[in-house]
């Protein structure tokens, strides 16, 4: 059974980062069953420097958050430095029980909002060329990414990087 798609009117998206989010979005992460400890610590990382740096730490956040204020999935973005238009998306995760509401597609196209808002135009997405991130690629292809380069043994030995792409 699929969870009930949540409606315009119950998504509040909030900016601003505050020092739970570090725990917050580490847990997040981690509910997907996705990522390595490795990878769960640099999401929470990232984090961490927003709190440090503010806007000069060149990340932006996205957050969903449920009823009680606690993070259903969060979006990371931010300009590619030494490039004029581009942006990457860094990360999009939404908790394992939130999950099948729609809240990846809305979190993705308020990124995708606050990116053409200050001047963006092309957002890089990259992902796993594994079979289990099969749903993730999918879910880039449906939000209209298109698979621009694929980097063979990047990650690991069998695991390709695949790069897609979006104009804004």
């Amino acid at each position: 059974m699929t969870a009930p798609r949540t409606s315009q009117a119950d998504v509040r998206f909030r900016h601003d980062v505050r020092p739970a989010d570090v725990g917050a979005v580490r847990a997040v992460v981690k509910s997907t069953d996705f990522f390595r400890p490795d990878e769960i610590a640099v999401a929470a990382e990232l984090v961490e420097e927003r709190l440090a740096k503010g806007d000069a730490s060149g990340y932006f956040f996205v957050f969903v958050d449920d009823a009680e204020g606690a993070p259903m999935g969060y979006a990371c973005f931010g300009p590619i430095p030494c490039t004029l238009h581009s942006a990457s998306l860094y990360w999009i995760a939404v908790r394992s029980d939130a999950q099948g509401r729609g809240l990846g597609n809305r979190l993705m196209l308020e990124s995708e909002r606050r990116m053409r808002g200050s001047g963006l135009r092309r957002v890089y997405v990259e992902t796993s060329g594994q079979p289990r991130y099969e749903p993730t690629r999918g879910f880039y292809e449906r939000s209209g990414y298109s698979l621009e380069a694929r980097l063979r043994n990047f990650y690991d030995e069998g695991d390709d990087k695949l790069v897609y792409v979006k104009r804004i």
